[in-house]
Parts: structure tokens; C-alpha cells; sequence
């Protein structure tokens, strides 16, 4: 079966696309390899995967409706939409390239998805959507209308979208709610990358809300069992559904939205310690206020998800970073 991802020379992406390939499925790629972070890096990556026999790519915006109309002409049995403009800071500087891609973008995968009809959509969303959110842990079930980034606003979007494409034209769709994402071939602007690579360098690590923050963080390949097994499940239509007692994750739609998470959120200064005994090295660090778009802390209830899929792996941040620091050792060649 052939699986359309979008997004493969990005960090999720190119791990779903690897899973994919390793497990018998033809893959579709789908990315513009913009200069958001080091294109070397996304290159590498797809290096990588273009080893492989069942592996196909496309170079190409998702604002180019002409472009994804292409990628689709091989008439996916899954679409895993991963590509995105990323970064809560960053929207506050370049808003529109969050409106192309974000919405303009996930435009374009749905019209393609009401013409050709994949068994199942599966795309990303944000732990980011729960913006001023108090309660938790984060359940999709939690009403979403208080977002504090450009960036939140869209993936909020997103799901807006899907579900009206779900109740009008029958696409079956799964939203996914990934919390703090984090290792190997990992993304450059991530804290744990940059605190990392300053690190190494005998740099000074900048730590804001003077490290009073928390994040629910979760290892890639937990991620990526998640979107395995979702693949075959697609929603089902619930004429009964209670939207007052169930929020988003279900609807009289074949729609529904999913928290991926590691189940528990860990102090920023935690992160840090285990950074430094993975490095052996004292981080310097530098305490700034909290920034714009930014939020306290996230936790994922993962319950509705386990329901579906069955327990999942939950790696503790221990093992992750660590194996992280090593993949950062090897393909940066620092000691």
C-alpha cells in the first residue's frame, strides 16, 4: 500500500517515513525543504531515506495547489499530513508563511483527500492548542479557545478543517496532539538542541521563566508507534455523539482528535541535569523572562488514544535525551 507523508525531510516526518519503508508500505514524500532551520540537515535525511527502493519524493510547497494535486496521483491508501510551519517565536515574526502553509496548505490536502478518498488522514496538530488552558493534564475532550500564538491559532485551524471535510465529504481524519517532540535527527530550534549544542560549545544556554516551566516531553519513536497503529483505525461516524462530554475527541463526523504525549511533564531544570550528564558537561546558563506565545507547562492525557491503539511506549527523558546527545555526538563529530 502506498502512503502519502508530507513533511518526510522534517524530524517526524522522515521518522514516520523510515517506520513506513522498514514495514513493507511504498512512500510518497512530500516537502519544500525550507530554510526555517539547517537544510543540510533535511537533506541528510532524505538522503537517507531515498536509499530505499519504496521511497519516492516531491520538492514542492503546499501552497502549490497544482503541486499536491501531483503527489496525490498516486492515489495514497493513508495520507500522514506532517508538514507544517513550525515554531511558536518564530510566528511572531513571520506570520503569513504560517498562514500559507498551515492553512492555505492543509487546504490543499483536503480538497485532494475529498477527490481521491484515502482510507484514512492522519495530521499534525499541537499540544500548542490548549494555549491558556489551566486545567490538567491536557485532554481532548478540553474545550481549545484560547490560544496564545499565530502558530497555536493554525493548528486550531487545522482541526476546524478536517472536521468540516469529515462532516461534508466523508474524509476520514485523526488529528494529532504531539507534545514536545524530541531526538535523534531532531530539530535544530528545539530547546533540548539548542541547550545541547551550547553545551558542547561552552556556550551559555538561554533558560526562560527563569526554568519554571514544564513540558510533557516524548520520545520520536513513541510518536511514531502512535501513527503506526493509527493508521488502520480510521474514525468512525458516532450519530450518538455527545460533543458537550467528549469535546473533540470524537463527532457524528469521522473525525477525531488525539493527545500523543508521554503521559507525565518534567521540570525544564530537569531536562538541563540530564543534558549535563549525558554531555559531562556544566551547562552556563542565562535566566530570561518568559516569551511571548510561550506557556507555563503541558501534560498529556493520552487515555482516549491508549483506548484506541493500546498502551504505548513511554520513554522516560532519560533514556531519550541520552540517546539523543549520542546521534548528537556522531553526526556533529563532537566529544
Amino acid at each position: 500500500m502506498t502512503v502519502l507523508v508530507t513533511g518526510t525531510a522534517g524530524f517526524i516526518g522522515f521518522h514516520v517515513a523510515r517506520r513506513l519503508l522498514a514495514e513493507g508500505y511504498e512512500v510518497v514524500g512530500f516537502d519544500n525543504v525550507t530554510d526555517y532551520y539547517d537544510t543540510s540537515l533535511k537533506r541528510a535525511r532524505l538522503e537517507l531515506l531515498a536509499a530505499h527502493k519504496d521511497f519516492r519524493f516531491i520538492e514542492a510547497n503546499l501552497a502549490d495547489a497544482d503541486a499536491v494535486r501531483s503527489a496525490f496521483a498516486c492515489k495514497p491508501e493513508f495520507v500522514v499530513h506532517l508538514a507544517a510551519q513550525a515554531g511558536v517565536r518564530y510566528s511572531l515574526e513571520n506570520p503569513q508563511a504560517y498562514v500559507d502553509a498551515n492553512v492555505t496548505g492543509f487546504l490543499n490536502i483536503l480538497e485532494n483527500c475529498r477527490a481521491t478518498a484515502p482510507t484514512h488522514l492522519l495530521y499534525a496538530s499541537s499540544s500548542s492548542v490548549y494555549g491558556g488552558n489551566k486545567k490538567q493534564p491536557y485532554s481532548p475532550r478540553d474545550s481549545v479557545d484560547h490560544p496564545v500564538s499565530l502558530y497555536a491559532a493554525t493548528k486550531k485551524a487545522n482541526e476546524l478543517m478536517a472536521h468540516t471535510y469529515s462532516h461534508l465529504f466523508g474524509v476520514p481524519a485523526t488529528g494529532l496532539r504531539f507534545f514536545t517532540v524530541y531526538g535523534p535527527w531532531g530539530r535544530p530550534d528545539m530547546a533540548y538542541y539548542k541547550f545541547t549544542k551550547a553545551i558542547f560549545a561552552g556556550e551559555a544556554i538561554d533558560i526562560y521563566n527563569n526554568g519554571d516551566m514544564y513540558r510533557d516531553f516524548t520520545y520520536v519513536d513513541d510518536i511514531v508507534e502512535g501513527i503506526v497503529r493509527l493508521l488502520g483505525r480510521p474514525p468512525v461516524a458516532d450519530p450518538n455523539y455527545d460533543v458537550a462530554a467528549g469535546g473533540a475527541s470524537g463527532s457524528w463526523a469521522p473525525h477525531r482528535v488525539v493527545n500523543i504525549g508521554n503521559r507525565r511533564k518534567e521540570h525544564l531544570m530537569e531536562m538541563v541535569r540530564v543534558l549535563e550528564r549525558a554531555t559531562g558537561r556544566e551547562a552556563v546558563k542565562r535566566f530570561l523572562p518568559l516569551q511571548p506565545g510561550d506557556v507555563l507547562s503541558t501534560w498529556a492525557d493520552v487515555s482516549d488514544l491508549e483506548a484506541l491503539i493500546g498502551e504505548l511506549p513511554h520513554t522516560p527523558i532519560e533514556d531519550g535525551l541520552l540517546r539523543f546527545v549520542d546521534w548528537y555526538g556522531r553526526y556533529h563529530k563532537v566529544q
